[in-house]
């Protein structure tokens, strides 16, 4: 009996198994293979391998003192080059020949270089220019000259040779017993005669003077620097100088007597420098825990106002009479709860290469010009404080009823006129006042947003200046420069192209190197005088080994906003692979603004978060939307004052819905979105407030609720009402939506991504999502980074990889990567050693 039950079985298991069989042939027959991630074309284009074949993409010009010269380095798959212009003679040579520097560097050294493999560090003119000296580094160990214990295993290095090269005659020397100097530190704020270096300690500001310096520079611990003291009255969280920002509690401790930066402004001729001390005793405290940190975890306590709160900092300026030693406290005060900020003279190019430049204020020997701002931000105060008697004087008053935003004026004679830039007529534009303040006319106008101060022409009086949105039939994004008459005439374009600008310009106002390019073009750099009128090109970018990768470039598009009249740009990525007969799921790579908006306008190495994202198989697109960048009119800008979670979602879904009218290979049913701090906040909210269309989320970092974001940020762009009462007394109130309010909407996939340590978005805002989440019974992932603040520092990688695993799990249904423990991506890059 049992032997025919176990028959019985065997043949209605092969049954079975016939059936499955025959079943599983016929659904081959009829089903397409399901869909899976291309990781191995992601991992292509991690940011390791782009080093390897992104070069250079721009001319990075170093203008020389005694002429209208400049030099500049420039890296293709052959090598560096390093080339001296000299644009009056249209003139670009070699400053060497790399073959035969090598062999004269290899000769010295005993280590063997060549052309292609040229380790030149720190190359700098000599002042008379005749001469150029430079670093390399070699395989020889040495004991490091500050060492005290040579047998320390941090205590050698490798040698450096310093070397002198003559232009003129070719000729190679090495500069005997060297030892590299040490590089400024951060600490000493030089005065412009160098007499003079202040610095904080314990809270309280210091000096010495140039030969005591030279000392520290060398060694910080010598003891036989004299150093004095300027203050006593300084201490933690109203001090002079550094509070020990983002030190923890250990290396608070530790730091408090060393020397750290005090960030003054001295007067040109050195006699007075000013200082901006903020107390902030009685603002409340916000933490962090660092819970990777070595032995004991550690905690840093910092100051941090959060919207609404009445606990605010108080600004002050303290002006120092170095030469008396005494110093005294300025009376700004002409709002609740006001900000100040002390402008620095603007540095010159010709500089660039000096470290020790100083810090000096804008002004001249007797007054500096400072902005005062009300809590608000809709007033704010362009003033001068004459530093002998210590009146403040408006000159300026820039009043709107959202919020206002000004430059650093340009000063004409000392400050006889200025060049103010200001958006009172609802784009950013320049006028000229008289050094008083009265207006004496507008320098631009017109629909189109000026950017920013170039240089100033004051003999010939003509401005140089930034724009964008002038050019007819262009994206209104793409950076020009141009030149106007102070009197609003002759304006003129300097660089025509339909391409985004970068420029840089000598001090003399002559010549200026202009690197351009769009997202689907191959950057250039070209030479251009005054007039634009181009002297020569200098470079074309060799993307040679990133095309033979199979790369293509995205596409710009235009959409309308979710009003039907609001133009907004983006841009679409695709895999290289595409097939146009395919229906690919979509993602959008989101930050909200109001700052910028996260959409590329010129070629850029930096494709983590779109073109590498969307080789997993995956249309990725960035677009602007309403109030998501000041590059536009004040209308754009601030599109989004009172209602800061929800402004710019309309926009990103309409874009979409868009697109996949028009193009049949999006899949509008399967919508992702992504984003890092006001993107991490966009990401969530767009899956509350439109949970049937947004469908998978990754949120890095996001200010979910933005009543315990910065006071600055948050009631700067959504607003806060200020209330005075019938007795004068001044209050504030702040009311705005959070995306924990919504918990309730979730409907697909949400991933939250946060550091731990984040001190500027803190990791309350996610886990406060996460809370509300949990009540309301939703399902959702959450990851915490350790160690990390608000970048993800050095696991930016790992967090890549995490992110694209949800997508790929949610939007194209492929579990396969979900087996293994090990990111086997990340595997390949890293080095094995014995």
């Amino acid at each position: 009996m049992k032997k025919l039950y176990f028959l019985l079985f065997f043949v209605s298991l092969l049954g079975v198994q016939a059936f499955a069989q025959t079943k599983t042939i016929s659904l081959t027959e009829t089903t397409p293979a399901p869909e899976r991630a291309n990781y191995q074309a992601a991992a292509r284009f991690s940011p390791n391998k782009l080093r390897k074949i992104i070069y250079s993409t721009a001319v990075d010009p170093h203008w020389l003192k005694l002429s209208n010269r400049f030099w500049y380095q420039y890296e293709t798959p052959n090598g560096k080059q390093w080339y001296i212009v000299e644009p009056a003679a249209r003139s670009k040579k070699m400053l060497f020949d790399p073959a035969k520097m090598a062999a004269q560097i290899t000769m010295i050294i005993r280590d063997p270089f060549d052309a292609q493999h040229l380790p030149i560090e720190n190359l700098k003119f000599a002042k008379d220019e005749k001469s150029i000296t430079f670093e390399v580094r070699s395989t020889t160990d040495e004991v490091k000259p500050d060492r005290k214990d040579k047998k320390a295993a941090d205590s050698m290095q490798k040698k450096i040779y310093s070397f002198n090269y003559e232009l003129a005659s070719q000729k190679l020397t090495e500069i005997p017993n060297y030892q590299k100097p040490k590089a400024k530190p951060s600490w000493g704020s030089v005065a412009p005669d160098s007499s003079a270096i202040i610095f904080s300690r314990n809270y309280n500001l210091y000096w010495m003077d140039k030969e005591n310096y030279k000392k520290a520079v060398k060694n910080e611990e010598d003891s036989t620097i004299v150093e004095h003291q300027l203050t006593k009255d300084g201490v933690k969280f109203y001090s002079y100088g550094s509070d020990g920002d983002g030190e923890n509690n250990e290396e608070n401790i530790k730091n408090n007597k060393k020397r750290r930066g005090a960030y003054v402004l001295w007067s040109p001729d050195s006699k007075y420098f000013v200082l901006d001390r903020t107390d902030s005793r009685q603002v409340k405290d916000l933490w962090v825990i660092n819970s990777v940190s070595a032995g004991r975890p550690t905690l840093e306590t910092y100051k941090y106002q959060m919207p609404g709160e009445k606990e605010a900092p108080i600004d002050e300026f303290v002006l120092f009479d170095f030469a008396k030693k005494t110093y005294k406290t300025i009376n700004t005060t002409a709002f609740k709860d006001q900000s100040i900020s002390a402008w620095g003279k603007e540095s010159l190019n010709k500089d660039r290469d000096n470290e020790f430049r100083p810090s000096i204020w804008l002004g001249d020997n007797s007054k500096f010009y400072f902005a005062r701002t009300s809590r608000d931000l809709k007033r704010i105060d362009i003033c001068t404080i004459d530093i002998n008697t210590s009146k403040v004087t408006t000159l300026i008053e820039e009043r709107f009823n959202t919020y206002v935003e000004v430059q650093r004026p340009g000063l004409i004679d000392g400050g006889k006129e200025i060049i103010h830039w200001s958006e009172r007529d609802g784009w950013g534009h320049f006028y000229l006042f008289d050094g008083n303040g009265k207006l004496k006319n507008q320098i631009t106008s017109g629909s189109f947003h000026c950017e920013g101060i170039v240089n100033i022409d004051q003999k010939n009086r003509v401005l140089y200046f930034t724009a964008n949105g002038r050019e007819a039939k262009e994206d209104p994004y793409y950076l020009h420069l141009y030149r106007i008459n102070f009197d609003g005439t002759g304006m003129k374009l300097l660089n025509s192209g339909d391409f985004d600008h970068q420029v840089n310009m000598n001090d003399e106002n002559k010549f200026l190197v202009d690197n351009f390019s769009r997202v689907n073009t191959v950057p250039k750099s070209v030479l251009l005088d005054n007039e634009g009128n181009k002297v020569m090109d200098l470079e074309t970018a060799d993307l040679s080994l990133l095309m033979a990768t199979g790369y293509k470039f995205p596409e710009p598009f235009k959409v309308k906003a979710d009003d039907g009249v609001t133009d907004l740009y983006g841009v679409m990525y695709k895999p290289f692979n595409f097939d146009p007969n395919k229906k690919y799921p979509i993602i959008e790579y989101v930050y909200p603004g109001p700052q910028t908006e996260a959409v590329n306008k010129s070629f850029g190495r930096a494709m983590d978060r779109v073109d590498r994202l969307a080789q997993l198989g995956y249309i990725v697109i960035t677009v602007g939307n309403r109030g998501g960048n000041p590059a536009r009119s004040k209308w754009y800008h601030t599109y989004g004052y009172g209602n800061l979670r929800d402004y710019g979602l309309a926009d990103k879904k309409a874009a979409i819905e868009q697109l996949a009218d028009k193009y049949s290979f999006i899949d509008a049913n399967r919508v992702g979105i992504t984003g890092h701090s006001g993107g991490g906040f966009m990401s969530t909210a767009a899956m509350l407030v439109y949970p049937d269309f947004f469908k998978v989320a990754v949120s890095a970092a996001g200010n979910h609720d933005n009543s315990i974001y910065n006071r600055w940020w948050s009631e700067k762009h959504h607003g806060v009402k200020e209330i005075v009462s019938a007795k004068g007394d001044t209050t504030f109130k702040y009311s705005i939506d959070k995306n924990p309010d919504l918990a309730k909407n979730l409907k697909g996939h949400l991933l939250l991504m946060h550091g731990d340590i984040d001190n500027n978005v803190h990791p309350a805002n996610s886990i406060r999502v996460a809370n509300a989440l949990i009540r309301a019974g939703k399902r959702f992932d959450f990851m915490i980074v350790p160690g990390q603040r608000h970048g993800f520092g050095d696991m930016t990688e790992y967090m890549f990889w995490r992110l694209a695993d949800y997508f790929n799990n949610y939007l194209l249904n492929d579990f396969s990567q979900s087996v293994n423990v090990n990111i086997t991506e990340m595997d390949r890059e890293v080095e094995r050693k014995q």
